[in-house]
């Protein structure tokens, strides 16, 4: 009889760890509306090549992007989110050759230096009142979010800031950069199959991954509600600032 570890190539004492990886990020996604990749891509990097741990996690956003997608398109910012999905939608492509060709110390590096540098952007002074970002701003974080999906599945780095500092409701912010990242996650998946980084293991294990990351999604969202729009900020931050300092620890070992 073929055991999981014959499936996707893992012991299932692993896949019970990425399980348990994916239900911690997968909350921290429900409440703060991002963070699933940023926190669980280099944890995976941790059992499975980089390479997988971003084609995995593209993989998973795509699965958790449609639930609840109505309330995301209803409470999003239009006007800025959905020009940031379709211009990244377009440019993650590059970031999925890159990531082809560049070996694997390159790229834990350059995935440490974007969740260091997403850090970096929250802590910079909020835009001020009433500010509305122009083209060249909604044009940048479309192509960094592209670029960053494809290379790392982190499109949150530039997204994330973008509306962090505008002084938004975090329902706003956080349905704008969820529609964003379910559009990400598509585009991925597509250019991961077509420069041959998707593997029907990976699908298969994403679909084993799927209901802890739905219980995690689940549990953050319902909280969500309950957290006060400057508390709310605060955990952004934190969360940014924790998966910043895990990724040069683990550079660093």
């Amino acid at each position: 009889m073929t055991g999981l570890d014959d499936l996707v190539g893992l012991a299932p004492l692993t896949i019970a760890g990425a399980a348990a990886m994916t239900f911690g990020a997968a909350y921290v996604r429900g409440l703060t509306g991002f963070g699933m990749a940023i926190i669980l891509v280099p944890l995976l990097g941790l059992i499975i090549a980089p390479a997988q741990a971003v084609t995995l996690g593209i993989l998973l956003q795509l699965l958790i992007g449609p639930v609840g997608l109505g309330p995301i398109v209803h409470d999003s910012d239009r006007a800025s989110a959905i020009p940031i999905a379709l211009i990244a939608v377009v440019t993650t492509p590059l970031g999925m050759l890159a990531l082809k060709g560049v070996t694997p110390d390159v790229a834990r590096l350059l995935i440490t230096s974007v969740a260091v540098g997403a850090f970096v952007a929250v802590l910079l002074p909020k835009q001020p009142e009433g500010h509305r970002p122009g083209r060249l701003a909604i044009g940048g974080t479309g192509l960094a979010a592209g670029i960053l999906t494809g290379f790392a599945a982190m499109p949150g780095p530039p997204v994330v800031p973008f509306y962090y500092r505008r002084h938004l409701e975090p329902r706003v912010a956080r349905a704008s950069m969820l529609l964003i990242f379910f559009a990400t996650a598509i585009a991925g998946t597509l250019a991961s199959m077509w420069v041959g980084l998707a593997t029907w293991r990976l699908f298969l294990l994403a679909v084993l991954l799927f209901l802890p990351m739905w219980l995690g999604n689940r549990l953050g969202g319902r909280h969500f509600g309950r957290v006060a729009p400057h508390v709310w900020q605060a955990m952004v931050a934190v969360v940014l600032g924790v998966a910043a300092i895990s990724a040069v620890v683990r550079l660093l070992n």
